[in-house]
């Protein structure tokens, strides 16, 4: 049986990713209002009566901002690290806040959601796989370096969402101040196209069917460029990029045979999350 996913909008204006399968679905962060997360889930043919919890990323408001309506609304657990919850400013108030841990299962149904360490600014950020049926989804935003986490990982996978935030030289030249641009470019920032596309190239697996590129930066990038690029170099994937304005088509995973793949050299950060 097949996996379901939608990207409900991905930027810094909010982030908000949809798995699931016929029984139950999960959200991964909640950056978006209650009310457009319900609009673009039903335009897409989606229910929220499927959504049986909510994973938190990090405590970035563009990704927890939609939370505290959401979760009331429907009863959601919130699966989210207490050291995230310290930091976050949520309100404790009628939330059901879980925490979890990295590389410690947590099965919602059927489905199965595996987090682990990843380079970002903030105070203890995680990524997330999501398992069903032998279909892994990879959610992989808000990454300033590979490290062997997510290596890993990203060959397990069917689908990833992966994040391309900056064309390098638009952001040189662009017109954000020095210190903004060493941040989003540091090893705990966000990827460039290059880098995801590295990534990708020398790590995808040949089960690997459907790329939605994540968190792209409306200053410094632009949806036209990085789609050709990674296109261009990937024609047996499907590549679509997800909108920070709308929700992308909802994308339904099977599983293929897959064969192994052949590493090549990638500057991979390795010093905080050893394996």
């Amino acid at each position: 049986m097949d996996v379901q996913i939608c990207s409900l909008n991905s930027g810094s204006n909010g982030n908000c990713y949809y798995i699931g399968t016929p029984q139950e679905a999960v959200l991964i962060d909640a950056g978006i209002s209650c009310r457009e997360t319900e609009k673009r889930m039903k335009r897409q043919g989606l229910s929220m009566e499927k959504v049986k919890a909510i994973f938190v990323s990090h405590e970035h408001s563009d990704h927890i901002r939609g939370i505290p309506v959401l979760a009331r609304k429907y009863k959601l657990p919130v699966y989210i690290t207490d050291t995230t919850l310290r930091h976050s400013g949520l309100s404790f108030n009628r939330l059901d806040f879980l925490p979890f841990e990295a590389y410690a299962p947590i099965q919602v149904g059927d489905l199965s959601i595996t987090a682990f360490p990843k380079w970002h600014d903030a105070i203890d950020p995680h990524s997330f796989v999501v398992r069903y049926n032998q279909i892994n989804i990879g959610i992989f935003t808000d990454i300033g370096a590979p490290c062997q986490h997510l290596i890993k990982h990203m060959q397990e996978c069917h689908a990833v969402f992966l994040e391309a935030n900056y064309d390098e030289e638009m952001l040189a030249n662009g017109r954000y101040p020095y210190y903004l641009k060493r941040r989003i470019s540091g090893e705990k920032g966000h990827l460039s196209n290059w880098q995801a596309l590295e990534l990708l190239m020398t790590y995808k697996p040949a089960h690997l069917s459907h790329v939605l590129l994540s968190h792209l930066s409306q200053e410094n990038n632009s949806p036209q460029l990085v789609e050709s690029l990674f296109a261009t170099h990937n024609p047996e994937l499907q590549v679509v990029v997800a909108s920070r304005f709308q929700e992308t088509e909802v994308f339904s995973i099977s599983q293929t045979p897959s064969t192994p793949v052949k590493k090549r050299p990638v500057t991979v950060q390795t010093q905080l999350f050893p394996l």
